[in-house]
């Protein structure tokens, strides 16, 4: 097996076109409140560009799924963990060297990091190799990245750069000198054996000691910067032990590239997993599913079980205010594309429309998605058309804005994309929206994308076979309470209505009786419904 990458089993092709940057859609879909607590704290992996581009490849999607399955396992991650900390550290020492002065102490922060990285491949060798012997490692990319190191580490660049930088650390380990000061002259010598009696004088004078007493000893800085005087030391050391420093000299020149670049690379795109892992950890404690969905470029019969809000959940669960996370179900079958979702204000509709959006998403990157079960389908395109303020730079009304962006989107939007329309035409009136709204998810109909339509006309859920009701439940015996579930059935507008007429007595009947006794004169019976 050969290894290109942790995140795919190909390696890339075609030209390089830049980082991807972050899709329009965010911002609607709330990925963007996923993201930012997901990647704080790993700034230095540059993580956002790998959520930036989903996958179309079935294949690559399940290369995911395998290594995340080996990442779940706790020995397996601990390894990792363990391997991504110590390049941490070596970073560090290698940023500390950049800030010294002295060229002496960079060079032993240089010697230093090289030996972290060494120890670390060593480790991350070992611990994958057991792993994968104990058959706790079955995913194609980690066994493939395993058989790299093993080459690696037994390769003569590795072993050399290893035996070379341990016999360094041993070398200085052995430097010992002796510093005579008199007055402001300190002189430098080599250590001949000369005895240490800092602890004879303490032996001797510990007898004098009543209670307790000041201490007078000095406290050396622990900076990591030496000052001019432990530089010029240092220099004198040198002068000592020129083979020492000088083959330290050398080596820093000799090692500047020290750092595979497939090793490199897996430090970084692993974050890309562990990030994610630990971010759905909170709402894993919590109770909340995850599942690898299904996938497939071709099929558009979608489905998912106890889906919910990323986002939302995440919110709740770090409130911790008692507030549950409702999910829901979905599906679509035969030629059913669009979902038409309607019902009360407040219910929930856009929550569950974000929450398609995200499922397709975050199924599209190889990740675990927030339900218990899931089949999705790997869109080319995903696009949002989510009610916008009116913006007075443009000039534009807020109709014209919806409809221009509407425009924009279908010229663009091809069978095989992924499209959430949230309260569209608001700005007019129900007739115009009827009409508006009519001629847009025909054009989608026709294109025969996938699409989850909110709206407040009904109408639109009953276009034809392709469109599918769902609807925002409340309590039957209180239709004020929102249950936040959204359910297949036909859209009740008028039902609801009903119902809350009937809660604050407005029904025809209680009108009737109330004008009826109100006024006495029977005219009751010229009131209709």
């Amino acid at each position: 097996m050969r290894f290109h990458s942790i995140l795919v089993d190909q390696p890339a092709g075609g030209a390089e076109t830049g980082a991807p940057i972050e899709p329009a859609f965010f911002p609607d879909l709330n990925l963007d409140q996923v993201l930012e607590p997901m990647t704080a704290g790993r700034e230095e992996y540059d993580l956002k560009p790998f959520f930036y581009a989903p996958l179309r490849d079935v294949s690559a999607v399940r290369y995911r799924h395998e290594v995340l399955r080996d990442l779940e396992k706790p020995p397996v991650l601990a390894a990792v963990e363990a391997f991504a900390e110590q390049l941490r550290s070596m970073r560090e020492h290698l940023a500390q060297a950049e800030r010294l002065h002295y060229q002496r102490q960079k060079q032993r922060w240089f010697l230093d990091a090289v030996g972290i990285y060494c120890d670390a491949v060593a480790s991350l060798t070992a611990a994958l190799t057991a792993l994968e012997a104990g058959a706790e490692i079955a995913s194609r990319g980690l066994r493939a990245f395993g058989a790299y190191l093993v080459a690696y580490v037994a390769s003569d660049g590795f072993t050399a750069l290893q035996g070379e930088t341990r016999a360094l650390q041993d070398a200085l380990a052995g430097v010992r000198y002796a510093v005579h000061i008199k007055g402001g002259r300190v002189t430098v010598s080599g250590y001949g054996g000369e005895a240490d009696y800092s602890a004879e004088v303490a032996e001797t004078f510990a007898k004098f000691r009543q209670g307790a007493v000041k201490d007078y000893r000095v406290k050396l800085s622990d900076w990591a910067d030496m000052n001019h005087v432990e530089a010029r030391v240092l220099d004198l050391v040198a002068r000592l032990y020129p083979a020492v420093f000088g083959g330290l000299e050398d080596y820093c020149a000799r090692h500047r590239g020290y750092l595979d670049a497939t090793i490199g690379a897996f430090d970084r795109e692993v974050q890309f997993y562990l990030a994610y892992l630990g971010y759905i950890q909170r709402c894993k404690a919590a109770g909340l599913p995850f599942c690898y969905p299904q996938v497939s470029d071709r099929s558009k019969e979608v489905a998912a079980e106890a889906a919910f809000d990323l986002a939302l959940a995440h919110k709740l669960t770090i409130a911790r205010d008692g507030a549950a996370v409702v999910t829901n179900d979905f599906h679509l079958t035969g030629p059913e594309r669009i979902l038409v979702v309607t019902g009360p204000n407040q219910g929930g509709k856009t929550t569950f429309a974000r929450m398609f959006g995200q499922l397709h998403y975050l199924a599209g990157l190889g990740l675990p998605i927030p339900a218990r079960s899931a089949r999705l389908f790997l869109p080319d395109q995903l696009f949002t058309h989510f009610e916008r303020e009116e913006d007075l730079a443009n000039l534009r009304g807020k109709l014209e804005d919806e409809l221009i962006r509407v425009h924009d989107i279908l010229g663009q939007a091809s069978s095989q994309s992924l499209l959430i329309m949230n309260e569209s035409f608001t700005a007019t009136t129900l007739h115009d929206a009827l009409l508006l709204g009519t001629a847009v998810l025909r054009q989608v109909i026709a294109l025969g994308a996938v699409c989850v339509c909110v709206t407040f006309v009904d109408e639109l859920a009953s276009l034809g076979e392709a469109t599918v009701s769902m609807v925002a439940t409340v309590v039957p015996d209180n239709p004020a309470q929102r249950t936040f579930k959204i359910v297949r059935k036909p859209a009740d507008g008028l039902a609801y209505a009903a119902a809350i007429a009937n809660q604050y007595g407005l029904t025809s009947e209680a009108l009737r009786r109330h004008i009826g006794n109100g006024s006495g004169s029977g005219s009751a019976g010229r009131v209709t419904g």
